[in-house]
C-alpha cells in the first residue's frame, strides 16, 4: 500500500473548499472579465508607483528615494486608483464592492507584507504586490481565516498572511510582467550621461539614444525632460524624432501605423503612452534575413555595429 500524504490531502481538501466558496468565485469571474490578460492593472500599478515618484517635478525614479510617509500612502493610492479605473462601487464594510460582494483592497510592495484590518475577519481581500526592482507584480483573493493569519503585534492590530498558508491566496494573476521602469533599470554610465545636459530637450535625445529597442514609458519622458510639454519635446518639428534622424534613429509611439513598424522590425511595439526607439539600416546583404519595413520605399532593418549611420526614414503619418 502508497504512504498516504496528509499534507497533499489537506491541500486538495482546500482546493476543493475554495471552488466551493461562491463569492470568491464571483468575484474572480468579474476581475477576470473586466481584465482577462491584467494589462489595465499593470498599467494602474506602474501609474500609480510613477505617481508616488513625482518625476516631473522631483525627477526622482527609484522607490528607495521616497519618504517613509509616501511609502505608507502607496497602499491608498493603489486602492483609489484602482477603484477609478474599474469603477467599482464603494464597499459596505470593505473598499470595494465587487460582483455584490465585499472585497477589501491591500497593497505590498514586499511579498508577503500586506497588513490586514482586524475588521476584515471573514472578509475577502484583494491582495496586491508590485515591485519595481523586479519589475513585477501580483493580485489574488485570500479569504481572511484567523488560522491563516499571524497576531498582529503593532499598536492598531493589523494582521499578516503565515507564510505556510500564501497558498491559501487564489491567484488572478501571479508573477506577471510590470511595465519597466527603464530609469531605475538601464546601466548606470548611460543613466548620467542622459541626466548630464542642462536642456530637457537634450536629455531626451540623450534617452532615445542610449536606450533602443526597449519600451519607454510616458513616466520616463517627463521625468527625464522636466518640462510641462515633455510630449513635444518627443516628435518632429524639433523634437527628439527629428534631431535624431541624422543618426538613423526612429522613434516609434503608440499610434497603429508605429507599432506596425515596430513589429516588422522584429521589436515590441510600443503600447499606450509608450515608444521605442532604434537605429536603423537600408538592408544589404550583409543583413541576411533579418526582419525589415518598406519606408520611403526602401526596406529597413535594425542596423548592427557594422553599419553606418545615414538618414532614418520617415514615419508613416499618423492616420494610417
Amino acid at each position: 500500500m502508497l504512504p498516504f500524504d496528509i499534507t497533499a490531502a489537506q491541500n486538495i481538501a482546500l482546493s476543493e473548499e475554495l471552488k466551493q466558496d461562491a463569492e470568491l468565485q464571483a468575484v474572480r469571474e468579474e476581475l477576470m472579465a473586466i481584465d482577462p490578460a491584467g494589462e489595465r492593472f499593470a498599467a494602474v500599478l506602474r501609474d500609480t508607483i510613477d505617481q508616488l515618484l513625482n518625476g516631473e517635478v522631483t525627477g526622482r525614479y527609484d522607490w528607495a528615494t521616497l519618504s517613509k510617509t509616501e511609502r505608507t500612502h502607496a497602499g491608498t493610492l493603489v486602492e483609489i486608483n484602482l477603484q477609478r479605473e474599474f469603477t467599482f462601487a464603494d464597499g459596505h464594510a470593505m473598499d470595494y464592492r465587487i460582483a455584490g460582494i465585499d472585497v477589501d483592497c491591500k497593497y505590498s510592495q514586499n511579498f508577503g507584507g500586506w497588513m490586514i484590518p482586524p475588521e476584515a475577519r471573514g472578509h475577502l481581500c484583494l491582495l496586491v504586490w508590485a515591485n519595481d526592482y523586479e519589475s513585477r507584480w501580483s493580485a489574488g483573493l485570500f479569504r481572511v481565516r484567523e488560522e491563516w493569519l499571524n497576531r498582529g503585534s503593532n499598536r492598531d492590530a493589523k494582521l499578516t498572511v503565515k507564510a505556510a498558508h500564501r497558498d491559501k491566496i487564489v491567484w488572478l494573476w501571479h508573477n506577471s510582467e510590470l511595465p519597466e521602469n527603464v530609469l531605475l533599470h538601464m546601466n548606470p554610465s548611460d543613466r548620467e550621461a542622459v541626466f548630464a545636459p542642462n536642456s530637457g530637450q537634450q536629455r531626451l535625445n540623450e534617452l532615445f539614444r542610449r536606450v533602443q529597442r526597449r519600451r519607454i514609458g510616458r513616466n520616463v519622458i517627463r521625468t527625464v525632460a522636466q518640462q510641462k510639454d515633455y510630449m513635444k519635446r518627443v516628435r518632429g518639428n524639433g523634437g527628439s524624432r527629428s534631431a535624431l534622424r541624422t543618426d538613423g534613429i526612429l522613434i516609434m509611439g503608440d499610434y497603429d501605423s508605429h507599432r506596425a513598424v515596430a513589429e516588422q522590425l522584429g521589436l515590441l511595439p510600443p503600447r499606450e503612452g509608450e515608444f521605442v526607439s532604434a537605429r536603423v539600416a537600408i538592408q544589404r546583404p550583409h543583413h541576411g534575413d533579418a526582419p525589415h519595413v518598406i519606408l520611403d520605399g526602401q526596406p529597413w532593418v535594425i542596423a548592427t555595429s557594422d553599419d553606418a549611420p545615414e538618414i532614418a526614414p520617415l514615419l508613416p503619418s499618423h492616420a494610417k
